[in-house]
């Protein structure tokens, strides 16, 4: 099928707050109405009305569901396909069940795009209540091979399309572009699965060796106290600058500005920060956690560390600061792998997942 000819309701969440997961919704829908499809977005995270009611706990769950499944039932009745965003926890219950089950009542066919890096534990726990919601749709679909392996696990079949990197935006420095002075940046939001104080206590060690080096933290979350208050502690204050959240062009801009990109999260299943990075040209340190390793290949495209080891994370970003070459090589084979991200080449595969679903074939086994 062309994409030109398709109807689609995408459900997701819309920045703010930039994550990874709303980043994601936003860029498709902008691609695939570039493509000529006629897409009408359900925003699963629309600001609270009025506002003070985001301060009531408990309430302000009522006030943006029963918005959004009214326009759940509108939407569904104008498209011919429901592409949900899914993830885990109160997410998956609260968000892509209702999307999922309006659009059976509806009878539209359902794409589950399932993301969150915590599938695992969530699938041991709740395996059932997802198998019974998921028989209703018509295909589950997985950025990563380490999502697949996790749904194989639990009987669940799925295929894999890809996160898709805007590689127009983000893309290695031009000659001149990067400035001299070494920077390393972390690209997280400020939440506890992204373990933002083993990157501060791993500078803490780099500086010991390098005074010269700086970092930027660039991410917004509940957490931002807490940090600035151990980078204090670690006595790093002065050389650690947390700029909030950034749009696309200004993350661009940091990646290239960056000598090391660091990853310090936890938890993960496809990270755009990491693949951003590797599209930028920036060598890249991670943890080797979830679907990390699938995309991050340990001295090839990158280097992989133990999560919540700070001595392992600065000796690696170390041993890329001190290693011209390694840098060179690393950042080469990065931004050639991170090409099959691109538009063009997951293009045809959301097409063909789409055609399979509204001709009634089902990806998903009863």
């Amino acid at each position: 099928m062309t994409l030109s000819d398709l109807k689609v309701g995408l459900v997701g969440p819309l920045p703010p707050p930039a994550g990874g997961m709303a980043n994601q919704t936003r860029q498709l829908a902008e691609l695939l109405a570039r493509e000529g499809a006629k897409v009408t977005l359900v925003q699963v995270n629309a600001p609270y009305r009025p506002r003070f009611i985001s301060r009531v706990r408990g309430l302000r769950a009522l006030f943006r569901l029963v918005p959004y499944v009214v326009r759940l039932w509108r939407v569904a009745g104008q498209v011919e396909l429901i592409h949900i965003m899914a993830n885990s926890g109160w997410a998956w219950h609260l968000c892509a069940v209702p999307a999922i089950r309006i659009a059976r009542w509806r009878r539209v066919p359902t794409v589950v795009n399932y993301r969150g890096g915590e599938a695992g534990t969530f699938l041991s726990r709740s395996g059932r209540a997802v198998r019974g919601t998921l028989e209703r749709g018509a295909a589950l679909v997985v950025p990563s091979g380490f999502l697949k392996e996790v749904f194989d696990l639990h009987g669940l079949r799925s295929e894999i399309v890809p996160n898709i990197i805007d590689l127009e935006r983000f893309h290695p420095a031009r000659d001149g572009e990067r400035p001299p002075a070494r920077r390393l940046v972390v690209a997280r939001n400020l939440e506890p699965i992204y373990d933002i104080p083993t990157a501060l206590r791993a500078f803490a060690l780099i500086r010991e060796s390098m005074p010269d080096v700086g970092l930027t933290v660039a991410g917004s979350g509940p957490e931002r106290t807490v940090l600035e208050a151990l980078c204090r502690e670690l006595r790093i204050e002065e050389s650690v600058h947390f700029c909030g959240a950034r749009d696309r062009d200004e993350m661009a801009a940091l990646y290239r500005s960056a000598a090391v990109v660091i990853n310090p999260s936890r938890v993960d299943n496809m990270p755009n920060s990491v693949l951003e990075a590797m599209a930028s040209g920036v060598p890249v340190v991670s943890t080797n956690v979830g679907g990390v390793p699938f995309i991050l290949r340990e001295n090839i495209t990158g280097l992989l560390v133990p999560a919540g080891s700070p001595e392992a994370m600065a000796a690696a970003v170390l041993r890329v600061l001190g290693d011209a070459q390694l840098a060179v090589r690393l950042t080469a084979a990065a931004t050639l792998d991170v090409q099959q991200y691109a538009w063009p080449r997951v293009r045809q595969r959301w097409a063909d997942v789409y055609a399979a679903a509204l001709a009634g074939g089902r990806s998903i086994p009863p």
